[in-house]
């Protein structure tokens, strides 16, 4: 029971984490919703529902006994001040645009593997934004809740890199896949892309002075 009362809620956070990203993309669930709010309404409640849950298994993580694997350190907290500036800008980067190979993208039919944009250099930008924010957040977390928590979502996200890319394979077939995995890297400028940008910096200064309200922690170090 004691167990239970100290950790009970980490648990539960966990167990309604594993159900959200089960129960409502089954299709046939999937099916239904979308029929009533629309693909694009479906998109936009899942992720605002992701967010809210992965804010709550933090914050669970936080109340969670505390067990020292490591001691924390001010200098640690420039690793992910730093990453996650490039986390930010890989989503804005990313998020909406034509990606046959991953997913979070919109129009695929457009996808041009000569001019990929981002997707010629990083295939999965949404997963490898996911990584950076587990990793870089594991070093100045170091007792065994916030260890569990970044660490199965770093383990998370490269186990969704290999199930997306045998999923696309199939669902492509194997010749088209590789026609549009065989994409070019190029560096272009255009007007959308430095809006992107923009964007990201100023989503990452909102996450940056929003943290102690969201999460309960300063990102700055002491």
């Amino acid at each position: 029971m004691a167990f239970l009362s100290d950790w009970g809620e980490f648990i539960a956070a966990f167990g309604v984490f594993f159900l959200s990203h089960t129960l409502p993309v089954r299709p046939p669930v999937k099916q239904r919703i979308v029929a009533r709010i629309g693909a694009t309404g479906f998109t936009l409640a899942y992720s605002a529902l992701s967010i809210a849950i992965l804010a709550w298994i933090i914050s669970a993580a936080g109340r969670a006994p505390y067990v020292e694997l490591w001691a924390w350190q001010p200098w640690q907290n420039h690793v992910p001040l730093t990453a996650m500036l490039f986390a930010t800008l890989l989503v804005t980067m990313a998020i909406g645009r034509p990606n046959p190979l991953s997913f979070g993208g919109w129009g695929h039919e457009r996808f041009d593997p000569e001019n990929p944009g981002l997707i010629g250099w990083v295939r999965h930008p949404l997963l490898v934004a996911l990584l950076i924010w587990s990793l870089a957040h594991l070093v100045p977390n170091g007792d065994l809740a916030h260890v569990i928590v970044f660490g199965l979502f770093a383990a998370f996200s490269l186990l969704g890199m290999w199930i997306i890319n045998r999923r696309a394979r199939r669902l492509l077939g194997a010749e088209e896949w590789h026609r549009l995995a065989n994409t070019k890297r190029k560096l272009t400028i255009t007007l959308n892309g430095v809006i992107r940008v923009a964007l990201g910096g100023l989503i990452y200064l909102a996450l940056l002075f929003s943290h102690v309200w969201f999460i309960g922690v300063s990102p700055f170090p002491n």
